[in-house]
């Protein structure tokens, strides 16, 4: 039985509850003293037109209140089943206690940006309770300019990059006005009551029958995995990511840096060189990781190897929660030396690992989450990151593009002038994280790190500013055209 179909059916007369996919349950299971695994924004704020000039702690938790409705997995609340013989449930919780979920925090004034990073990376350390919806925001106040933000993370397995981005769009507004709540939306009444916790011998009887289908489930979907796997070519460049300090032993201290690149500097040039956007953030980050790592005398001859997230999410799943994504490994160039060879041999990388990623079925991770028995999955996952300490790393980082809204967002009447994505970081992904997100006309880096294994980041995000004034004259007049860039020999 599917996921879908399994939430969509009924108990004993009762509405049917949600029950977490394969995949979900991985990200509570791969959590550690370590590795937090949520995943979150930050919301850097105008309130000039907030009354009173300022958003406060009450006007947060004003508009959550009044827009739960809308996001149900902001109510969902976990239930593991009894010796762990099934996947868990989200049960509704139709009072969420706002002032535990919702808190203030001030920066000595006036706050700069470095500051307000230290203070984000210091609250990603925090693992969400899981006694209560898992999700957490903070209002920072503080900020340098009469600025303040708006922190918010939510646990992974409730929602995935795009998912997350869809929550933002429900609980911001379009205007500095408040905008009508949609009461009759269907979440609001379909979801508005706490729904009733199953009994113990109810989901023992649920997670037997779960667990007698495994074998079955497993014969039916072996065949067709096994050979999509073995028709899909190793990566040419190359087939294991370079070890470096990236990969150390990661602590439980986590640091965040941010910056912005408005997309009018940026369309021109990849357009003249026929780059798609996340092509751009790719070579963007090449060239950025190589100056960093080189100022630090730890460029490896090899290029890093970046776990590209993908979204997998269906038309029919547009909306809903839970992750919906894939990986594609994308070989960074960080080994050239020459700028217009790097690129080359970046669309060529990013070619190639499209293509293998087009061979592999969409939802490998799904099938293969689902394929391990529930008994075992928490057995699994803590095996693999224990592995990942000492077998060469499969990649060094994260690379990630969330698309966003293009207009501008208002949160209690304060204008969003910025949000970036604050994502994990995780034993089997090295110690750094780079996340970028669109939103109303520019693009919004968070990077985020482990700083005992990849140290000061913000001198990361600054050599971004460079690699785009390496792109901008490849682009230029005396650059690189289209024509002669594929013209250009992939060699370095």
């Amino acid at each position: 039985m599917g996921d879908d179909e399994r939430n969509a059916r009924t108990a004993n007369g009762h509405r049917a509850r949600r029950q977490l996919s394969a995949l979900d349950v991985q990200f509570l299971n791969a959590e550690t003293g370590t590795t937090p695994t949520h995943v979150g924004v930050v919301a850097v704020l105008d309130p000039a037109g907030s009354p009173g000039g300022r958003v406060r702690i009450e006007d947060v938790r004003a508009v959550l209140a009044a827009r739960l409705h809308l996001v149900p997995a902001l109510r969902w609340r976990l239930h593991p089943v009894p010796a762990g013989l099934d996947l868990p449930y989200w049960l509704d919780d139709a009072r969420v206690d706002l002032e535990r979920h919702v808190e203030e925090v001030n920066l000595p004034r006036p706050g700069t940006d470095a500051e307000l990073g230290d203070l984000v990376g210091r609250l990603a350390e925090l693992p969400l309770e899981r006694d209560a919806p898992l999700w957490q925001a903070y209002l920072i106040s503080g900020l340098d300019g009469g600025r303040q933000a708006l922190y918010a993370k939510v646990h992974h397995a409730v929602v995935d990059g795009v998912s997350g981005a869809e929550v933002l769009a429900v609980l911001f507004d379009v205007s500095a006005a408040p905008g009508s709540i949609p009461s009759s939306a269907p979440a609001a009444t379909e979801e508005r009551t706490a729904e009733r916790a199953p009994g113990a011998v109810e989901m023992a009887l649920r997670g037997g029958s779960q667990l007698l289908r495994t074998p079955a489930r497993l014969v039916r979907s072996a065949p067709g995995t096994v050979a999509a796997l073995r028709r899909t070519p190793l990566p040419s460049r190359p087939r294991f990511a370079p070890r470096t300090s990236l990969n150390d032993r990661l602590t439980a201290r986590r640091a965040f840096a941010f910056t912005t690149i408005p997309m009018d500097e940026i369309t021109p040039v990849r357009e003249a060189l026929g780059l798609t956007l996340n092509d751009t953030v790719l070579a963007l980050c090449s060239s950025a990781l190589r100056d960093w790592l080189d100022e630090r005398d730890e460029l490896p001859t090899r290029p890093l190897v970046a776990a590209v997230p993908v979204s997998v999410r269906t038309p029919e799943q547009v909306g809903t929660a839970g992750n919906q994504i894939s990986l594609m490994l994308t070989a960074l160039p960080t080994d050239v030396a020459d700028p217009a060879t790097r690129l080359a041999v970046l669309r060529e990388s990013v070619g190639t690992a499209k293509r293998n990623f087009a061979l592999r079925p969409a939802r490998l991770l799904h099938h293969g989450s689902a394929a391990i028995p529930q008994l075992l999955h928490g057995a699994a996952t803590r095996a693999l990151v224990r592995a990942t300490r000492f077998a060469p790393p499969l990649f060094n980082l994260f690379v990630s593009n969330v698309p966003g809204p293009q207009l501008p967002l208002y949160a209690a009447g304060a204008r969003v002038l910025g949000t970036y994505p604050v994502s994990v970081v995780a034993e089997v992904g090295g110690g750094i994280n780079i996340t970028v997100m669109s939103y109303d006309g520019h693009l919004d880096f968070g990077v985020i790190t482990c700083p005992d294994v990849a140290p000061d980041g913000w001198r990361l995000v600054e050599r971004l500013r460079p690699a785009l004034a390496e792109l901008t004259a490849l682009a230029g007049p005396r650059g690189l055209t289209r024509r002669r860039l594929h013209a250009v020999t992939p060699t370095g």
